[in-house]
């Protein structure tokens, strides 16, 4: 438990929490040019807060001694990755519903600059929420990054207790 305490005042786990997420943005990359999946809206919110993880690992890795850089960083990875749970959890209830009018899908993301004009390869919406294009192991993409971002969660969850109970602080 100890071990898990200190592991945010470290800095090789916080470069592998930037390395992991650059792994999911690039592979969300090969999905859509490479196997000409096109993403939805709700694919570009959950590529948006796997970014938030990305940028948690970067900002965790800079001095991850300061307790700002820290909390800063740790608070980051929270909000990436609950967010990125309920937006995978809310993309498969889109998908998975019988009613055609519960959910509707948005035709541009709603940020609050226009990032998906300004780096549309990466940001634009080109799919359909509903569709079903790709399955692995009997899990839809959404269904694959519900299961990503809940571990990213137990994790971030797991670091943090340990903190609390073994070193009384962030």
């Amino acid at each position: 438990m100890n071990w898990l305490a200190n592991l945010a005042q470290k800095r090789t786990p916080w470069v592998l929490l930037a390395l992991i997420a650059f792994t999911f943005e690039v592979t969300a990359l090969f999905f859509q040019y490479q196997m000409g999946l096109e993403p939805c809206i709700m694919c570009i919110y959950q590529r948006t807060a796997m970014l938030g993880l990305l940028i948690a690992g970067v900002i965790g890795a800079i001095n991850p001694n300061n307790m700002i850089i820290r909390v800063t960083a740790l608070s980051t990875w929270a909000v990436a990755s609950i967010w990125g749970f309920l937006l995978a959890r809310e993309h498969i209830d889109m998908q998975t519903t019988t009613d055609p009018f519960a959910f509707s899908c948005e035709f541009e993301p709603n940020f609050p600059l226009p990032l998906h004009e300004w780096i549309p390869h990466f940001f634009a919406a080109t799919g359909d929420c509903g569709n079903i294009d790709w399955q692995f192991l009997g899990l839809s993409m959404p269904a694959w990054m519900e299961v990503i971002f809940a571990a990213f969660t137990v994790v971030f969850f797991a670091v943090i207790f340990s903190r609390l109970l073994i070193k009384k602080s962030l």
